[in-house]
């Protein structure tokens, strides 16, 4: 079909999407508390002709849009949930909380799940209009921050049967996410002591703050014995209480383990485990531990991140206003500065062009152009439930430029920036990358096949969920 068609489609229904950002972006709800956002997200495509189905998986923030008939069935993966402390007024270029410790968009989730929302209506226009066949999917996808709510999605099935799944992500350059990143298990371990006044009786107690920080030193001399690809991060959620005339009778802690891959990963967690353990007998306390929830590693696909290049190239890109670039030079000032990467003698040329050319316009305040497309394997050592999908279906992402060159993540920059007009046009952006890309997968059956030929071979080992049948999605 003509892609025109499809960018209009984007472009007529840019103050549904943009309002639908907006309002997020304003409700600034936690992992799998977003119940303004669900609702939103629900009224819009039920207005818009979508069949939906919400409670998903038995969680009360997920839910799905669906239009047309029969295969390929396409899916877009959207997101909304907010971070913790980063309330933050929009348009501003310096820090100022609206609601002090209040919540913000942060990594841009406003806009991602906006985004992916306009390319389904886009998709499911072309359908109704005769144009495609197939179905169209658009998925709400609750607490990537903070639970990992596809990772839920998939254990149960979901997402299985789509021939394909396509996403994207606010950022500061237009560019294909390449290679994988790293699974992770999130465990929270509870010290259980005897309280006991800490000069009169100490020998009467057993102090579970002792066990938790033994426990943190086990981990830190494991830190020698990981592989490079294995991290682990922890955070204490107890330490027993303020007084420290007492021995501290509880103690919490919550522990990020990663590793290349599921299998790395629970064998990390294990042997953190087992030091919970050791730290607990050594003073005479007990530990009890749960999963929180965990994130399989991300399966690349080459031929859908081509696609989604080539789309990505075709698509007309934004054009910026000199109000936006001031804007853009005066918050690009508001960033530390970072080291320029690094040149290896041993690199494809190609990538070192690429990163000369990343370097060079790092300095600009947005970056107004396409990044080239290089198949290579590339290893993030951050985490994405967007693995989990991978392993079920063929998946491709991408980023669009919503903030300036150079933004932070999880960053007030990024939520004073993410309701703007810079951010609005990155994300129209998106969408019409997103909706052609699955337009020429609607079309072009022999694409399709081998989409899903590259897929057989590097899923062949099948999904190893990494999270078991017990471990239920947390709240907040």
């Amino acid at each position: 079909m003509d892609k025109e068609i499809l960018y209009r489609t984007v472009e007529e229904k840019a103050s549904v999407i943009t309002t639908v950002s907006d309002r997020i972006w304003e409700y600034a709800e936690l992992s799998m508390m977003e119940v303004k956002s669900a609702a939103e997200y629900v009224a819009v495509l039920k207005a818009e002709g979508f069949a939906v189905q919400e409670n998903l998986c038995g969680i009360a923030t997920a839910f799905s849009g669906s239009y047309g008939s029969g295969r390929p069935v396409i899916g877009f993966l959207g997101e909304f949930d907010a971070l913790s402390g980063l309330s933050q007024m929009h348009s501003v270029v310096h820090p100022q909380a609206i609601t002090e410790g209040g919540c913000g968009h942060g990594c841009g989730h406003n806009l991602l799940g906006a985004g992916s929302l306009g390319a389904a209506i886009a998709v499911k226009k072309a359908i109704e209009a005769g144009h495609l066949s197939g179905t169209v999917v658009f998925y709400g996808c609750p607490g990537e921050e903070g639970c990992a709510g596809k990772t839920f999605m998939a254990r149960d099935g979901m997402f299985r049967d789509l021939d394909a799944a396509l996403t994207w992500h606010p950022g500061d350059t237009n560019e294909i996410t390449i290679g994988s990143n790293a699974a992770s298990i999130q465990m929270e371990y509870h010290f259980s002591g005897t309280a006991a006044h800490a000069a009169d009786d100490p020998w009467n107690g057993r102090s579970a703050l002792d066990a938790a920080e033994l426990m943190n030193v086990g981990v830190q001399f494991l830190r020698e014995h990981m592989k490079p690809k294995e991290s682990v991060h922890y955070s204490f959620t107890d330490a027993g209480g303020v007084s420290p005339n007492v021995v501290q009778p509880t103690a919490n802690l919550v522990y990020m383990i990663r590793g290349e891959n599921v299998r790395t990963a629970k064998a990390l967690a294990q042997r953190v485990d087992d030091i919970a353990k050791g730290a607990a007998l050594m003073t005479g306390t007990t530990v009890t531990s749960h999963q929180i929830d965990g994130t399989a590693n991300t399966l690349s696909n080459g031929v859908l991140e081509q696609l989604l290049h080539d789309n990505m190239v075709s698509a007309p890109l934004p054009e910026y206003t000199q109000e936006e670039i001031l804007f853009a030079r005066r918050m690009k000032a508001t960033f530390a500065p970072s080291p320029l990467p690094g040149l290896l003698t041993n690199e494809d040329p190609r990538l070192r062009k690429a990163v000369i050319q990343k370097t060079e316009h790092g300095r600009k305040a947005i970056n107004n152009f396409v990044f080239p497309y290089i198949p290579s394997y590339k290893f993030s050592p951050g985490s994405t439930d967007v693995g989990d999908v991978s392993w079920l279906t063929p998946t491709a992402q991408f980023t669009a430029v919503t903030w300036p060159s150079g933004s932070p993540g999880h960053s007030w920059q990024n939520v004073s920036c993410g309701r703007t007009s810079l951010a609005h046009k990155g994300m129209l952006f998106a969408a019409k990358t997103l909706a052609a890309t699955a337009a020429d997968l609607m079309e072009n059956p022999e694409l399709l096949a081998q989409v899903r030929e590259e897929f057989d071979i590097t899923a062949a080992e099948g999904y190893d969920c990494p999270i078991g049948p017990e471990v239920v999605p947390v709240i907040g």
